[in-house]
């Protein structure tokens, strides 16, 4: 066992290579606060990962599930949110955007629009000089840490493999993979392409693999992929997506049986991603393997209108 101190006298003994829920949150937190005390200084994914105690990429994508946003588009905006305070007293422009990391003057208007609506010109005749609060992990409402769904996954290692399908480059930034891939999944379903596929590369087994290719922790760019395995690129269509999936050890959840009609079956997977997450990573032991991919697997059993589930590889390595 080991013993975890949060302050005055309060402790918390843990099984070795495992955290408490409350812990793993704390950790995060650790590196927010972080962020608010150095946002003049230069702050990178790797620094904050380091003070967390975690693997960068591991970092990076679990920041992005509990604050909503990718960790540098999050110092971004609180870099912007200081800078728009100062915008109340009688500092140059350029130099409150030099002050905070912004290289150029449009720089620092573009990024001020974009979440603003307006020039920083504009705002500075109402500007009043309050900070935003940072964020506070502890009082979100998503870390209810008692109670809920519980999964037990299976620990595999699964061979690399060939797949063809559709692509989609998208990114973290902003929220756009919440808007651009169900479009994408709208398009699939309406040009009727999983049809096609199935037709054009005809597999030998039945099943669609949604694949999330690593981000760019700068940026938050990354593709998502709609495919099927093969054996072979040869004679594929160019304007498919052809790439391999490297091999890996995966914690594969299932999802909880659940009703195809009425969002249930949606909800169903949503709510297992939410429980990866929050719940089962911090007391697994174990991390995202980076430079591998996490996808989702359709197959037959995603059909049945009551009772589909379906399944999600986590690349995991350990802690």
């Amino acid at each position: 066992m080991e013993q975890i101190t949060f302050g005055g006298d309060a402790t918390i003994k843990l099984p070795i290579g495992r955290w408490s829920a409350i812990a793993y949150i704390e950790s995060y937190q650790k590196s927010i606060d972080y962020i608010e005390e150095h946002l003049k200084e230069r702050i990178t994914v790797e620094c904050l990962a380091e003070i967390a105690g975690f693997s960068a990429y591991h970092y990076y994508r679990l920041f992005n599930a509990y604050v909503g946003m990718p960790v540098m588009e999050y110092v971004r905006r609180r870099r912007l949110e200081h800078a728009v305070t100062e915008l109340s007293g009688s500092k140059r422009i350029i130099d409150i955007a030099m002050e905070y990391g912004f290289e150029s003057h449009s720089g620092f208007g573009k990024a001020f629009r974009k979440v603003y609506g307006c020039s920083p010109e504009q705002y500075r005749i109402h500007a009043t000089g309050n900070i935003p609060s940072k964020v506070d992990l502890m009082l979100l409402k998503q870390f209810n840490l008692s109670g809920g769904i519980i999964l037990e996954p299976k620990i595999i290692t699964k061979p690399s493999f060939k797949v063809i399908g559709y692509a989609l480059e998208t990114t973290l930034e902003d929220n756009r993979r919440k808007r651009d891939i169900p479009a994408f999944w709208d398009h699939f379903n309406v040009e009727g392409l999983e049809a096609k596929l199935y037709e054009m590369i005809q597999p030998k087994e039945h099943g669609e693999f949604c694949i999330c290719f690593p981000p760019d922790m700068e940026t938050g760019k990354f593709t998502y992929v709609i495919a099927v395995k093969t054996d072979s690129f040869e004679g594929a269509p160019e304007y498919l997506y052809q790439g391999e999936v490297p091999e890996a050890t995966y914690a594969v959840f299932t999802t909880p049986p659940a009703d195809y009609n009425d969002k249930g079956f949606v909800q169903a997977i949503e709510g297992t991603w939410r429980f990866i997450f929050e719940k089962w990573f911090p007391t697994s032991g174990y991390e995202f393997a980076s430079d591998k991919v996490d996808f989702e697997f359709y197959d037959e059993r995603c059909h049945p209108q009551i009772g589909a589930v379906m399944e999600i590889y986590i690349p995991i390595v350990k802690s």
